[in-house]
């Protein structure tokens, strides 16, 4: 799924084109104790509390794909009888009506879930009719061909509020505020069958995780029995090693400025672009060629990218591998921040034998806020009181 799919799904969670058939529940301890369950149909629930849930359900799918919102595929076997891909349409296919399945799957889903607070599961049951579009890309709500027919599933911690004071209007006094149990935004959830080429896709899903980098390992294996893709900060540390060790002695400071370029460009070629940009093998080959990679390591980049592959990278996602905010220099002791679109303006150079780092500076200069007079102003101002 991509950044103009998801936001289709998300327009479904609104009063206007709410498409949810049936919503279920199920409220966890800290003990893994199921403790209270719901199942009604959606459109019965009182509005104000529709709403809180509209927004339970948009914040599963918030993020950027490739970060927070990861499509993941299921092995084969999982599609066979008994495999959690086959399970997933089973309780797709029931309109989460089935009992047995429900609890079945709330059951497995708390057994993986290595979460040590309560917790609240929500599952919705949706039937959206998929508009067609016109040939200038426009939907048509009048004219739909196939119904995108899913579920979602969100786990949301549930939380005391915070000790504090309150006015209590029918005492007209201040008093200690009574604390409740919030649920809050969603830590993690999926959407399955995945919503591809604006279809429905049953060999794959879209995962959504808070915090991309404590993505619960356990839970996706033994629950949807998915291949889970690098991290965005395995993206990157990766990517960093492959080109240290790829340029070898070539990887010094204008060749990786030369390579932060190359990727800025490449981002902003493709930002419009529904899909991010993601490097494959041979992009990668000729960003390292073109900076000056020799052959023999650049074999041996090729060997490694395949053993990376089978440790689940097919490649990277350029705006998880580099920093489109600033291009950043650290030494040991000074850390330099620049504008990507200015980093023409840092060079390396060798000034009275030291390696020196240099910066092109304009007529305006500020320190801690305080605006100082650049030094060529200072020095003709010099040479006037020399005179």
């Amino acid at each position: 799924m991509n950044k103009k799919e998801t936001n289709e799904i998300k327009k479904i969670f609104t009063p206007a084109n709410c498409t949810i058939t049936r919503i279920c529940g199920c409220y966890v301890d800290a003990e893994k104790n199921k403790r209270t369950e719901i199942k009604e149909a959606f459109l019965s629930l009182p509005e104000d509390e529709a709403f809180k849930y509209f927004t339970i359900f948009k914040s599963g799918l918030s993020g950027s794909v490739g970060k927070n919102l990861v499509n993941m595929e299921f092995p084969r076997f999982t599609e066979e009888e008994g495999g959690s891909q086959d399970f997933l349409l089973k309780l797709r296919d029931s309109q989460l009506k089935d009992d047995t399945l429900l609890e079945e799957f709330y059951d497995k889903l708390i057994a993986s879930y290595d979460y040590g607070e309560n917790y609240y599961i929500v599952v919705i049951h949706c039937a959206y009719d998929i508009p067609a579009k016109s040939t200038d890309g426009i939907e048509m709500y009048d004219a739909s061909d196939y119904v995108y027919d899913f579920i979602q599933c969100v786990v949301c911690p549930v939380k005391l509020s915070k000790a504090g004071l309150c006015y209590n209007s029918e005492t007209n006094v201040i008093e200690n505020r009574n604390r409740d149990w919030i649920v809050e935004a969603p830590d993690t959830g999926f959407i399955f069958p995945a919503y591809t080429d604006r279809n429905t896709d049953i060999h794959g899903l879209l995962y959504y995780a808070k915090n991309p980098e404590q993505m619960p390992e356990r839970l996706i294996d033994e629950l949807l029995g998915c291949v889970i893709p690098m991290s965005a900060k395995s993206q990157k540390e990766t990517f960093q090693a492959i080109v240290e060790e790829t340029l070898g002695e070539n990887c010094d400071f204008e060749t990786v400025k030369n390579i932060h370029e190359s990727l800025n460009e490449m981002l902003e070629e493709t930002k419009d672009e529904p899909v991010p940009f993601t490097l494959d093998k041979y992009q990668m080959k000729r960003l390292l060629e073109n900076n000056g990679a020799s052959q023999e390591k650049l074999e041996e980049f090729e060997q490694r990218f395949e053993e990376d592959k089978e440790n689940k990278n097919s490649g990277f996602i350029a705006s998880n591998v580099v920093n489109t905010k600033s291009f950043e220099i650290k030494t040991t002791d000074v850390s330099i921040k620049v504008a990507p679109d200015k980093a023409h303006l840092v060079e390396n150079r060798m000034i009275d034998g030291r390696p020196s780092i240099v910066i092109g500076i304009s007529e305006h200069i500020e320190i801690n806020g305080i605006t100082v007079r650049p030094i060529a102003a200072q020095m003709k101002a010099l040479e006037e009181d020399i005179d």
